[in-house]
Parts: structure tokens; sequence; C-alpha cells
């Protein structure tokens, strides 16, 4: 009779054991099947990102196929400066209007809200065809503001042809709020941006204008002289087909192009790039490592 407890005793003892040893084994059997699965996620956010940028937002993308080569926050929605001025080119483009016609710098085109500085002086004159110019390469200001103003039914109703230019092109993560970009209201995302891209290199003017490396207007009879405010155009190590920068505080500095990089043709986005010269270091950080990709599959 004094010999039960000692059974029962060993009896618990063998079954804490073997609990112990089930609990083991799902254990180890958890571990063995989230280890691939960890890796596979490491590999991914490796591929995904395997050059160091200073660009919060990074798409580029291959334009004959949409083939993504490299990704960062590509949904990220964000304000985009003056990105927006390739949507306004393209509305003031869409509308088939009179490109020579002279317009008249006024007090309206002057920049309230951030307080930029231009030399476009109330009551000069320029056609829409040299604020067009002016807005794409040199990303002034009061230029954009002026082809947003006088264009057939003012300015509210360039605004909704911008918006509505989005939405006919897809672009869900996209909104304006005037043409310029100075309003951080105006946002978009990196996808939405490189359909921004494909649809304004259709423009035969917007790829001209925006990869000027320079040009001069005359206003009240004196040449003003004015050179694109990126830098990579007048580089002979670049093709660039197309070309937008912008910044912002909110934005952070940003650029966008149509490139063929690695005899590839490629739409590169970066937005929300911190430092003044982040955003041309990450377009040559880019370049570089495709160039290596190709030197390295041509040696295989």
């Amino acid at each position: 009779m004094q010999a039960e407890p000692r059974v029962l005793h060993h009896l618990e003892r063998i079954v804490a054991v073997a609990a112990l040893l089930a609990v083991l084994a799902l254990t180890v059997g958890f571990a063995q099947a989230a280890g691939p699965k960890r890796k596979a996620a490491a590999a991914t956010e490796a591929q995904a990102d395997p050059v160091p940028l200073r660009s919060a937002v990074v798409l580029v993308l291959d334009a004959s196929n949409g083939e993504t080569l490299l990704a960062r926050n590509p949904d990220a929605v964000t304000p985009i400066a003056s990105i927006t001025k390739l949507m306004t080119a393209m509305v003031v483009l869409d509308a088939g209007i009179d490109l020579t016609r002279r317009i008249a710098i006024s007090s309206d085109d002057l920049d309230a809200l951030k307080g930029t500085r231009s030399r476009l002086r109330p009551g000069s004159l320029f056609t829409r065809d040299e604020l067009l110019l002016l807005a794409l390469m040199a990303s002034e200001n009061r230029a954009a503001a002026a082809l947003g103003r006088t264009h057939p039914g003012g300015l509210a109703a360039f605004i909704e042809e911008m918006n509505a230019k989005a939405r006919a092109l897809g672009m869900q993560d996209t909104r304006f709020a005037d043409p310029t970009g100075l309003d951080a209201g105006n946002v978009s995302s990196g996808r939405d941006l490189a359909v921004l891209v494909k649809a304004a290199h259709a423009y035969t003017l917007i790829r001209d204008y925006s990869t000027r490396s320079e040009a001069t207007v005359v206003a009240g009879g004196k040449p003003l002289a004015y050179r694109n405010t990126n830098g990579l155009v007048r580089s002979a190590s670049w093709d660039i087909g197309l070309s937008k920068t912008g910044f912002i505080a909110e934005a952070g500095r940003c650029l966008v192009m149509r490139a063929r990089v690695a005899q590839r043709d490629l739409v590169v986005v970066l937005l929300d790039s911190w430092g003044k010269q982040s955003r041309i270091g990450d377009a040559n950080r880019i370049r570089k490592w495709l160039e290596t990709r190709l030197a390295v599959a041509q040696r295989g």
C-alpha cells in the first residue's frame, strides 16, 4: 500500500517529462519552419534595398516593361513640391491654347506661402511658351503660377483639370492644390509619379524643356539667364530624356527622371532626400549599381 504513492509520483514525473519533450519538439518545429521564412524575408528586404540611399522614397522601373529594379516605400504618400510642374505643363499643352500669347506676371503670382524669390517681376511680359520653359527647366514658381492663373476658366478650373488628369491616368494617391508645388497639399506616391513621368515623356515639349541645360529670356529689354535645376543634364555621363526637381521643407529634396542607364530606359523617382546634394548622389549611386550589375551579368 505504501508503494502506490511512489508509483504515482513516478508516473507524474514521466507525464511531465513527456509534456516537456512535446513542447520542445513543437518549438524546434516552429523554429525550423520559421527559419526559411525569416531568411526569405531578409533576402527580399536586401533585394529591395541593395544600395545605400538617402531618399525616403525610391522607385526605379524599366520604362519598356515596367519591371521594378529598385523600390523603397513606393506607396508612401508624401508632398511632391515642384514635381507638380510636370502636371502643370501637361494641362497647359492638353488645352491646345496659344503658346505665343504674351502674359504679364501679376502680383497674384508672387509666392505668399513660402516666400520664395523670383526674377520675374510683376508687369514683365513673357509668352506662355517661355513660361513653360522656365517652369520646367528652372522650376520658376511665378511662371507656373501665371500659367495656372491665365488658363481658360481661371486658377480653380486649372487645378480641377490637374486632378482630373491624375484620375484619368490612374494616379489614385495623387492630389493637386496649386500649379507650382509650393502647397504641401500637392501629394503623390512613388508609383503614381512613375505614371506621371511616363505620361509627361510622351510630350515632345516637356522632354525638350525639362532637359535643357540653360536658357535666356528677355524681360523689360534685359536678358535673364537660367540654368536647369538638375545638374545631371549637364553631365556627359548621363543620358536624360526627362527631368524635374522639387523642394519644399515638407517634401525634402525630390527628383524624377526618365534616363538611359546600363543600356535600359529607366524611370527614376527619388523623394524626400535629406541633404542638398543627396538626390543627385542617390541618382549617381543607382546608376553605378546598375552598371555594376550589367558588367557582372556580361562576365557571367
